[in-house]
């Protein structure tokens, strides 16, 4: 794959998932930086050009446009060792995919993006309503990734895949929103297996390039 442009803000762990599957696979990525706090996403020429649902990351493949970070993330490593052999493998891989997305990105990234960026003062009183229940099944999804991790080194199958990845975008910043990641033990030494492989990149990454600065 070439001349692919992925449009993000660098921030977000959706689309640090797709910046660490390009890096594991070997794909060089042109980044354009948007930032979603400045409502970058949601200016007419972006609604027009780049996605009418106003929201990242986007994955531009000439003139296609793919959005949502997991569909991405599966693009980039179709072919790949990041795809399990065998058709249970690639399910269950699929399986914590979605999990990750109905489970566990709507509660630990929300609430990061909420105390990191957004501010607890500036939340609407339905969003400080929220912050509860989010914390209550933020806990729910570290516990349960904790314990199927007692007897096995990766989620999916026995190697390294993209469930890994989707699962450690928001897992491995899920300090940020005051969750305790040391109270699980496997999920720490998952974390570092991750962190140790050949081909990972940090979040952020390279610098992307800018657009619409200021």
């Amino acid at each position: 794959m070439s001349g692919l442009i992925l449009h993000e803000d660098s921030r977000s762990g959706n689309c640090y998932k797709i910046q660490l599957t390009a890096a594991h696979v070997g794909i060089d990525l042109e980044r354009r930086e948007y930032n979603i706090m400045k409502g970058e996403t949601r200016t007419p020429e972006f609604l027009r050009d780049i996605n009418a649902n106003g929201r990242i990351p986007v994955l531009q493949d000439g003139d296609r446009f793919l959005t949502e970070s997991n569909a991405i993330c599966f693009y980039l490593a179709n072919g790949t060792s990041l795809i399990p052999d065998g058709h249970f493998d690639q399910a269950d891989m699929l399986r914590w995919m979605f999990w990750e997305q109905y489970s566990h990105e709507p509660n630990i990234a929300t609430l990061r993006f909420w105390m990191r960026f957004v501010g607890l003062d500036a939340l609407t009183e339905v969003q400080r309503m929220q912050i509860g229940g989010k914390r209550e099944s933020g806990l729910a999804a570290l516990d349960l990734m904790d314990r199927h991790l007692a007897d096995r080194r990766w989620f999916a199958g026995d190697q390294f895949s993209l469930a890994d990845i989707c699962l450690f975008a928001y897992t491995h910043v899920a300090d940020e929103a005051n969750f305790d990641l040391e109270a699980y033990p496997e999920l720490i030494r998952w974390l570092e297996r991750v962190m140790l492989l050949p081909g990972h990149v940090e979040m952020g990454g390279q610098t992307p390039l800018a657009l619409n600065a200021s």
